[in-house]
């Protein structure tokens, strides 16, 4: 099983941040964290990188019945999307399974709530 699933668009990389924060908006999510790797990479390191961003996405009623169902998922939590430009020009999108991850926690009340979150995530990454 794979940990994410993506998908590679035809959009400029500005672009396709703003659709995916608007097609996460249509799933409740909203971004707790963006994480800009470029810039990041320039000033602790000095070394150029291509354009990528880490969005930290939350819905909020999942992740309160995650966190009641286990009071470590917070490891784990917000449900990373990343957005990347490709060396030919393409931007590609990326979102964590998170029925995958939540293999790794043996808790079988997070089954049901991980299936909801990657049907949502799923539905992001299809509508792009």
């Amino acid at each position: 099983m794979t940990y994410y699933f993506n998908k590679t668009v035809n959009a400029g990389f500005e672009e396709t941040i703003d659709r995916v924060t608007g097609e996460l908006n249509k799933e409740g999510f909203g971004i707790l964290s963006d994480i800009d790797v470029k810039a990041a990479l320039k000033k602790k390191l000095d070394v150029d990188f291509r354009k990528y961003r880490i969005l930290g996405a939350c819905n909020p009623p999942f992740a309160y019945k995650a966190l009641q169902a286990e009071d470590k998922i917070g490891t784990m939590l917000p449900c990373n999307v990343i957005v990347q430009e490709l060396d030919d020009g393409r931007v590609e999108v990326a979102a964590i399974d998170p029925v995958a991850s939540m293999q790794a926690v043996a808790n079988d009340d997070l089954g049901g709530i991980a299936g909801q979150v990657q049907k949502m995530l799923k539905r992001v990454i299809d509508n792009l």
